[in-house]
Parts: C-alpha cells; sequence; structure tokens
C-alpha cells in the first residue's frame, strides 16, 4: 500500500490537490467515488463502522453479509444533514428544498395534504421585534424600480434631524449617510451604551411564547367573530371521548424565524384558515362561507397590538421585561387578485430563511462554554459582544446563602442544560444571542413533517437499490467519526456531487422546456 501525502502540506492548496491527486491516481477510485456518493457535497459527513446485511424478504434468512472494513476508507460515509449553509451547503440545499415542500404543501396540497386547501383562506404576516435603541438603518420611504430584487432606489438619510444634537453619552444622535445594502454600519446602534442589550436578548428568548399567545388570540378574536355573525359552534369528540362545542374556525400556521442586521428576530407566519368537520375533526375542510380573509387580517393586527408578555422576576429587574411586537406588523394576502404573493414565491421565500441563522448578524459559532465565553462576550466590546455577554450574564446561576457560607466552585452550574430559573437557558443559546428556538416551525395540521420526506426519499433510494432483488438491506452501525479523511477527499467528492446536481438542474430545466415547447404547440 502507498504512503498516504497527508503530510506532504507546504501549503494548504498545494498538500489538497496533492491528496486530490494520489486518490485519484490509485485503481480503487472509482469505486470509492461511487461508495462516497451518499455524502458526496458534505462538508463533514458521518462515518458509520459496523455490518451490513442483506435479507430474504419471504424467509427472512441472511444471504449475505458484509463488514465496513471490507469498503473503502474502512467506513460508511453519511451526509451530516446540517441546515445551516454556513456549516454545510450541499446540505441545507437538502433542507431548503423540504422546507420548500413542506411550506408550499400547506398552501396548494400534495404528498398527503387534500388540493382544497388551495382554496383556503391566507395571509402572510411579518412581526418585528420593537426597537431597543437607535441604529443604523436603511430606508427608503417610495420604490420606483421595477423589482425589488434589483432595487436602485435612493434610500433617505439614516437619522436626520434638524437640530443635531448628543445622547447622554455624547455620541451622536444623527446620522446623514444614505447607507448602502452593505454597508457594515447597518444595524448597529448610533450609541452602545444607549442601547439596552439585556432587553433585546430576553425579547429573543421570550419570543416564542410571544408568538404563541398571539397564535391564540388570533382563534379567540376569530371565534368571538362568528358568535356576533351567528355562525354556530362545532360539536366535535374528542379523543378521551368526551365532546366539546369548539369554533366553526382554526387557524393553521408555517413559520420562519429570521435574524435581523441587529440582531432581533422577527417572524415571517403563513397564517391559513381551515374549517372544523364534526365527524372528522383531524380533516382539512374550509372555513365557514361568513368568515373571509379580511377577518384573518384583522384578527392578526388586533392580536398584534394587544398582546404581551411580562418575563418572571430577574436579580437585574425584579418587575422583570415587557415582551412585545414592534410597530411594524405587515399582513398581506396570499393568492388574490392583485398576483403579488403567490404560493410559490411564498415558499420559496421561506425556505430560503430557514437554512440561516446568524450569519446576517455577522456573528457564527457553536454553542459557547465557560471555556469559550470569553472569546466572543465583552461588556464593553461592540455590538455583537454585548448581546452575547448579556445573555451570559442574564443566565448566570444565583445561589441564596444557606447555612454553609457562600457558594464553592463545586456547586457552580456549568451544564448548560439544567435550568433552575426562567433564564438559564440564555446561557445554552448564548451563541444565538438569546433564541433558543427553531427557525421553521408549524402547526400539527398545516401541512406534512420533514420526518414523511426523509422517510419516503429513504424509501425510495432502498426501493430503488432492491428493486432488481428479492432481498433487503439491514445495518448495524455506530459512530466512528465525522469529516473526510483528507482535504482532497472532500475536494473529489464535493466536486463530483456539484457535478450531479448540476446534471439535475440542467436536466429538470430541459424537461420544462419540452413540456412548454408542447403546451405551446397544443
Amino acid at each position: 500500500m502507498s504512503t498516504p501525502l497527508t503530510l506532504c502540506r507546504p501549503g494548504l492548496a498545494v498538500g489538497r490537490d496533492l491528496q486530490a491527486l494520489h486518490r485519484a491516481a490509485s485503481p480503487e477510485f472509482s469505486g470509492w467515488l461511487e461508495h462516497t456518493r451518499p455524502a458526496g457535497g458534505c462538508s463533514r459527513p458521518i462515518r458509520l463502522s459496523g455490518t451490513i446485511a442483506a435479507v430474504d424478504r419471504n424467509t427472512g434468512r441472511i444471504t449475505s453479509r458484509l463488514h465496513t472494513d471490507e469498503l473503502p476508507d474502512r467506513a460508511l460515509y453519511k451526509a451530516c444533514g446540517n441546515r445551516r449553509e454556513s456549516q454545510c451547503s450541499d446540505c441545507a440545499w437538502v433542507y431548503q428544498g423540504d422546507a420548500y415542500q413542506v411550506v408550499r404543501c400547506g398552501l396548494t396540497g400534495g404528498k398527503g395534504v387534500p388540493a382544497s386547501v388551495g382554496r383556503h383562506p391566507v395571509v402572510f404576516a411579518t412581526f418585528t421585534a420593537p426597537s431597543f435603541g437607535a441604529v443604523h438603518h436603511r430606508h427608503i420611504p417610495r420604490h420606483t424600480c421595477r423589482s425589488r430584487q434589483r432595487c436602485d432606489c435612493r434610500p433617505a438619510p439614516c437619522h436626520a434631524r434638524s437640530t443635531p444634537g448628543t445622547c447622554p453619552h455624547g455620541q451622536p444622535a444623527v446620522c446623514f449617510a444614505r447607507h448602502d445594502v452593505d454597508d457594515p454600519r447597518l444595524g448597529q446602534p448610533l450609541c452602545l451604551d444607549c442601547y439596552d442589550h439585556d432587553h433585546q436578548v430576553v425579547w429573543n428568548h421570550f419570543s416564542g411564547e410571544l408568538w404563541r399567545r398571539t397564535k391564540q388570540a388570533i382563534e379567540r378574536n376569530l371565534a368571538a367573530l362568528c358568535r356576533r355573525r351567528g355562525i354556530p359552534f362545532v360539536r366535535v369528540l374528542t379523543a378521551s371521548g368526551k365532546l366539546r362545542w369548539v369554533p366553526p374556525v382554526r387557524v393553521s400556521h408555517g413559520k420562519v424565524a429570521e435574524m435581523q442586521r441587529r440582531a432581533a428576530v422577527h417572524f415571517h407566519v403563513l397564517l391559513r384558515l381551515d374549517g372544523v368537520d364534526p365527524d372528522d375533526p383531524d380533516a382539512l375542510v374550509p372555513p365557514p362561507a361568513g368568515i373571509t380573509v379580511g377577518d384573518l387580517d384583522a384578527a392578526v393586527h388586533a392580536a398584534a397590538s394587544r398582546i404581551t408578555v411580562t418575563t418572571p422576576p430577574h436579580s437585574d429587574q425584579p418587575e422583570g421585561w415587557v415582551v412585545a411586537w414592534g410597530e411594524q406588523v405587515d399582513v398581506r394576502h396570499v393568492n388574490s387578485a392583485s398576483g403579488e404573493l403567490t404560493d410559490g414565491k411564498v415558499a420559496a421565500y421561506l425556505a430560503k430563511y430557514a437554512t440561516k441563522a446568524t450569519e446576517a448578524t455577522g456573528h457564527c459559532s457553536t454553542r459557547l462554554t465557560p471555556a469559550t465565553i470569553d472569546d466572543y462576550a465583552d461588556p464593553e466590546g461592540d455590538h455583537l459582544a454585548r448581546l452575547i455577554d448579556a445573555c451570559w450574564h442574564l443566565g448566570r446561576p444565583t445561589y441564596s446563602d444557606t447555612t454553609s457560607g457562600a457558594a464553592t466552585a463545586s456547586n457552580r452550574q456549568d451544564s448548560l442544560d439544567t435550568k433552575p430559573h426562567a433564564y438559564a437557558g440564555m446561557r445554552r443559546w448564548a451563541h444565538m444571542l438569546g433564541f433558543g428556538g427553531h427557525f421553521l416551525t408549524k402547526a400539527r395540521r398545516y401541512s406534512v413533517t420533514f420526518g414523511l420526506l426523509r422517510d419516503t426519499r429513504a424509501t425510495y433510494r432502498r426501493t430503488e437499490d432492491d428493486e432488481s432483488t428479492d432481498s433487503t438491506t439491514v445495518a448495524t452501525l455506530t459512530y466512528i467519526g465525522a469529516g473526510w479523511l483528507s482535504d482532497g477527499d472532500a475536494l473529489l467528492a464535493n466536486t463530483a456531487a456539484r457535478q450531479r446536481r448540476e446534471s439535475r438542474r440542467i436536466g429538470r430545466e430541459e424537461l420544462a422546456h419540452e413540456a412548454w415547447l408542447i403546451g405551446a404547440a397544443a
């Protein structure tokens, strides 16, 4: 066996190229490339070790057995499945496709969701965070461009005032700059000392509870509207065997969280009006004719303006913080006569943000620990450093004096999983600037699940592999590591994956063009 060239690295690029040449020149290269195909394109694939057996479908007997030691690299490769584009662009591409299907099926049906949902009233709402201090921003008061994607309109001055002044800390309280889209000052406070960093990270942390109560308020407003209009409630049989009278309408949602440049979360939400079938409460049926998309629009605005959450007391804020939505609540109708928002556009828009996290803020790190927190947190640092420090400071363990005296190092909380008080989780999510929710969530009845899509894909691949035989594959595998064995292997596998993906894209475009030609000829 020839000696690997992993040590011959006069430079990263040169060493990687040598490794790639060494792998490509080996007689087993074609087999290795096919072997790594399931994880091709993944930045950090999972390596598994164990036994793979072929089992006869009719008799259940094992017809053959193979150990991973007999495979290339003595391991089985599996894609990491990370949804974040900054961590693994290939796996994020797959996740984004699944997210698109989850969102779009809730608008048009398909994959087990009835097509009748396409006729249900739907609104697309954006809920933003309130102001925690003045920040540099880019505002265009009136668009004259043809396409917002290629907008070249001139923005207004950032913070223009007729009487320039300073804040209590001596910093300018005005900014006459017309910021470009890529201006690094966007989202940065005009004065770091005036900005309420504690309130912002608390808002991020409790925004999920604020959304939960807002969703309840929307449904209650619609239920009250049904009473006023004389629309009868529906009698249904619950899972416990009890009969209940429930409102004749309910709201199903699909929600994506987006991190703004100022590092505050805001939500893009699809809200769909459904009815209730007394014979099958889980069925997706249209809402009563007396409730329209305009009523849903009004219910969203009413709930967003009234609902607040007062957080539990904290030693730094005994009365807690008030968590509420900002003044900018935008609600648009989907698939309306104007044609501004279609189901395809909305699904693509939400799927795009499903693979993002904190990249827009300029911060990207893994979970922080007591050993790494000092690399990112600084109470006197920049905007992000102060936000991370606020998460760590507010989530600190609190100890009460006991007869044993002051707390010692042995009983300090180093674990990020324990939650002795309501703010303890902020340390766990300090790398997410306090936000601990998932970036894509949905109501149970809204659409299909990610699990169903993954199972369907896995079943298809398994059936495709076993359709020529009467056996199925059963594996017993254990984790042995993550990542490619060398940079050269990563280069070869990822290049091959990009070529396959580009080939599929071109094939889809050719099929779509052919279908268009046939339709035009007809």
